[in-house]
């Protein structure tokens, strides 16, 4: 227990008036102004990370706590948060799927279709960028605005205040915004503070290859995963200098680190006459930066539960053959699914890729793998799933 809370309870039990009056509080009013306090003083926040996680970095304007993550979770379920009540953060972040959506496009309250694909929310509070194109996107607290009231395309639909009036109207809410915030009246900030609160809790380390790597369990990786991580991680394949680390991405700042670090990347999936008559929200890092030699250039994903997280790439470019079949969300039909696309993805990579003026031929250059190595690839990425994350009830809708 936090020190200062113990100091508390005793002066509390006990009645010591004299150790109060040196706080200024009136005697008459210990009961009210103690709990206030209570409640005032920080006692940080518990992240209880895995073995081999750094802790991740917080924005000072909006420290964690235990009391804004779990309204956070409340929030992230609500529907509430749409304009005409129809959908919530979770519609298109979904716990089983590492929180993406299982859709090559997802669509809002209209049914607009988006131009990219949901990004799975493992490990969300690591990444120094938040969506597959937009460097000026750098904290979950300015990037829930775009869902929340973003016109094109239209996600929840938010237009005005609304929805914090039904908030304010919903009983549960009140007393949760006074312990995560000191006011039980809800406000648009408060609201998204929370919600960056609760997906910065998404932390995702209990995999295979974390029981392998982390925890030193030598039995939790079979022969073959262990080959693929090698190939993985070796001179042929070369897959780590895009997806390294903790959290197999190339994007990456907390608190054992000196400086932010991210990248773009164009992997070849598409040519420059595919891009060429594309509108400029499906263009890559070119929608931002209006620089031709950005254009094809994403965000390399964390491969953090990429076992779920299919169509791969931003435009879902790569799904089983059986993406139709409606059991495809469900036991073993989901990891058939993954490896499945998975093994068009290495094929992709092994081809070189198609020429674009972006991509970066040191990164993305042909080699070859026999069918064995292909296997064993796909086996190693396949160990990169937490189940315990997918299922975890403190991630899940408390409705």
């Amino acid at each position: 227990m936090n020190r200062i809370y113990l100091f508390l309870l005793i002066i509390s039990q006990f009645n010591c008036s004299f150790l109060l009056d040196g706080l200024n509080l009136q005697k008459e009013d210990n009961d009210k102004n103690l709990l206030l306090l209570l409640f005032a003083i920080p006692t940080g926040y518990n992240w209880n990370l895995p073995p081999g996680f750094p802790t991740p970095v917080v924005p000072s304007i909006n420290p964690m706590s235990e009391a804004k993550v779990e309204l956070g979770r409340f929030l992230f379920y609500d529907r509430a948060l749409s304009r005409d009540q129809s959908m919530s953060c979770s519609s298109c972040h979904i716990q089983e799927f590492a929180f993406a959506d299982a859709k090559v496009f997802p669509s809002g309250i209209t049914g607009e279709i988006h131009p990219r694909n949901s990004q799975h929310l493992s490990n969300v509070a690591y990444h120094t960028r938040l969506t597959w194109n937009n460097p000026l996107m750098t904290n979950l607290e300015i990037q829930s605005r775009v869902p929340m009231f973003g016109a094109s395309p239209v996600e929840l639909g938010l237009q005005n205040n609304d929805f914090v009036n039904r908030l304010n109207a919903n009983p549960i809410y009140p007393p949760m915004f006074q312990r995560a915030f000191g006011d039980p009246t809800a406000n648009e900030q408060n609201v998204r503070f929370a919600l960056a609160s609760f997906q910065r809790s998404f932390i995702s380390g209990n995999s295979k290859f974390d029981q392998y790597n982390f925890r030193n369990n030598r039995s939790a990786l079979n022969a073959s995963e262990v080959l693929g991580m090698n190939l993985f991680n070796g001179e042929k394949a070369e897959c780590f200098h895009c997806h390294g680390g903790f959290n197999f991405t190339d994007t990456a700042f907390h608190g054992n680190s000196g400086s932010q670090e991210f990248f773009y990347h164009s992997n070849g999936i598409h040519s420059d006459t595919y891009y060429a008559p594309l509108s400029n929200d499906k263009k890559g890092l070119f929608d931002v930066t209006g620089i031709t030699s950005d254009i094809g250039k994403f965000r390399a994903p964390s491969l953090r539960n990429i076992g779920v997280t299919y169509p791969y790439m931003h435009d879902g470019s790569f799904m089983c053959d059986d993406a139709e079949n409606p059991t495809i969300t469900s036991g073993k039909t989901k990891r058939d699914c993954a490896k499945n696309a998975l093994m068009k993805v290495i094929l992709h990579y092994e081809s070189g890729g198609q020429t674009t003026v972006a991509k970066d031929t040191n990164l993305i250059r042909p080699f070859s793998l026999t069918s064995t190595e292909r296997e064993n690839m796909v086996n190693f990425l396949l160990a990169l799933t937490d189940e315990e994350f997918l299922t975890n009830p403190k991630f899940a809708s408390p409705f």
